[in-house]
């Protein structure tokens, strides 16, 4: 029986840009823990494979159109995702824990210490969204003017996870007798220094801890250019999708389980989850109603300035009037700009139209409707193989979770699509996902 897998991006106050001024979202959410924490217990309650965090190094936001800056909260007023999973490992018991860590700036040895200090923390359930960063802003807070060239941010992440690899089989299982007869604390035959040296890291090693209680952290990425792509077909475990058309989305899956096949892995051990944000009401107009809600608190300067990341300021143009003709030359989201793009000639909208339709999803799948309506496509994408699961986006914090996991949750188990509890203790028992086997370096 297929069984659909479930992560929660659970970042800020959720996707929609101007959650914030719905009153019953605490504007100051993001920076509190009691916040994060009653979501993801929500997420548990709900029985998620995992929560995930999103998270970039700088701010981004443009002050294109005039007057735009200040009026949203992406990615302000939020803690940093390592610390929030240290919080979240003692207040869960079983629902997986992944973040985002850049490779571009971060050092291997560092990033391969925090994520195993997280996973013995939580006992096996700790994953990392790995991304190479694309905005200069980025590097301006890492010592640099601008960023590294795509295809070098590439080799640097592919040199860093080979690294991070290599520190968490630092050790082999049983290398820490804690023999107090004998004396030995850990047994230094079963230690093995990566001693790399590479083109951007020089690491020895070992790392200063055991093995994984899952083998070692899940590996999750979300690049949808070649190189992402290719990356995520060689290294991941999750792969995050862009894709809101069923048919674009079975192309991706096929295409992805391919890649994964040519590197020698077993493409079930690998799963596409593309994001969808799910707006669920009692009844489907119930949800249409907070969908316009949504809309209503939605500041039309923060629907254009997001347009502006891909299309160039819109200042001077109607609202109410077609896009302008070519993407911005500049532009690195060169995926979601296409997107975008093709929506908007498919649907004939109107700049108004196309962010009142994309800005709150993120460009990802928006489906708005009853419990029956949002498990309709979730089953269909899933058992038609355009789809192992799905990354829920909420579109506002605590309330999107909380109708998800009253009402879509009990459908998908009356379906028989989603387990009733939890299949083990650590992330990789509960997405059926075994670790590969350790890659030892000679002593």
């Amino acid at each position: 029986m297929t069984q659909i897998k479930l992560g929660l991006s659970m970042r800020g106050l959720g996707y929609s840009p101007s959650a914030w001024r719905d009153p019953n979202v605490p504007a100051n959410g993001g920076l509190d823990i009691k916040f994060a924490i009653k979501v993801a217990q929500t997420a548990e309650r709900g029985l998620f494979d995992f929560v995930f965090l999103a998270d970039h190094s700088a701010l981004v936001i443009p002050d294109s159109p005039k007057g735009v800056f200040g009026r949203h909260h992406e990615g302000m007023g939020e803690l940093e995702p390592l610390t929030m999973l240290a919080a979240l490992s003692q207040t869960t018991d079983k629902i997986g824990l992944v973040a985002t860590a850049s490779t571009t700036f971060h050092q291997p040895y560092q990033l391969a210490r925090q994520f195993m200090s997280i996973d013995h923390m939580s006992g096996g359930r700790a994953g990392w969204n790995v991304v190479t960063s694309s905005r200069n802003e980025e590097a301006q807070n890492f010592g640099d003017d601008k960023i590294l060239e795509k295809s070098r941010r590439y080799l640097r992440a592919r040199e860093a996870l080979g690294v991070v690899f290599g520190l968490w089989d630092s050790w082999e299982e049983g290398a820490f007798p804690h023999d107090r007869e004998t004396g030995m604390f850990f047994d230094p035959t079963k230690m093995h220094p990566v001693n790399h040296v590479g083109e951007f890291f020089k690491v020895k090693g070992p790392l200063l801890s055991p093995r994984s209680p899952q083998g070692r952290p899940i590996i999750a990425q979300a690049g949808a250019s070649g190189d992402g792509v290719e990356f995520a077909a060689q290294v991941a475990d999750i792969v995050y999708a862009l894709q809101t058309r069923f048919e674009d989305a079975q192309v991706f899956y096929k295409s992805s389980k391919e890649r994964v096949a040519k590197y020698g892995r077993n493409p079930d051990h690998v799963k596409i989850l593309p994001g969808i944000l799910p707006v669920v009401g009692r009844t489907t107009e119930e949800a249409q109603a907070k969908y316009r809600q949504m809309l209503d608190y939605l500041d039309p300067l923060v629907g254009l300035e997001r347009l502006a990341r891909f299309f160039g300021d819109l200042t001077g143009y109607d609202p109410d009037g077609p896009l302008p003709d070519k993407l911005r030359s500049d532009v690195r989201l060169v995926s979601r700009a296409e997107l975008n793009l093709r929506l908007a000639r498919e649907h004939n909208w109107t700049l108004r139209q196309l962010y009142e339709s994309t800005v709150i999803s993120h460009g990802h799948h928006l489906v708005i409707g009853s419990p029956k309506d949002i498990v309709d496509q979730m089953e269909k994408w899933v058992k038609e193989e355009a789809a192992d699961g799905f990354n829920v986006l909420p579109a506002v914090l605590p309330s999107s979770i909380d109708d998800f996991v009253e009402l879509v949750v009990p459908e998908l188990q009356r379906r028989k699509l989603y387990r009733t509890e939890y299949e083990g203790s650590t992330l990789r028992d509960n997405l059926g996902i075994p670790c590969p086997p350790p890659n030892y370096q000679a002593n």
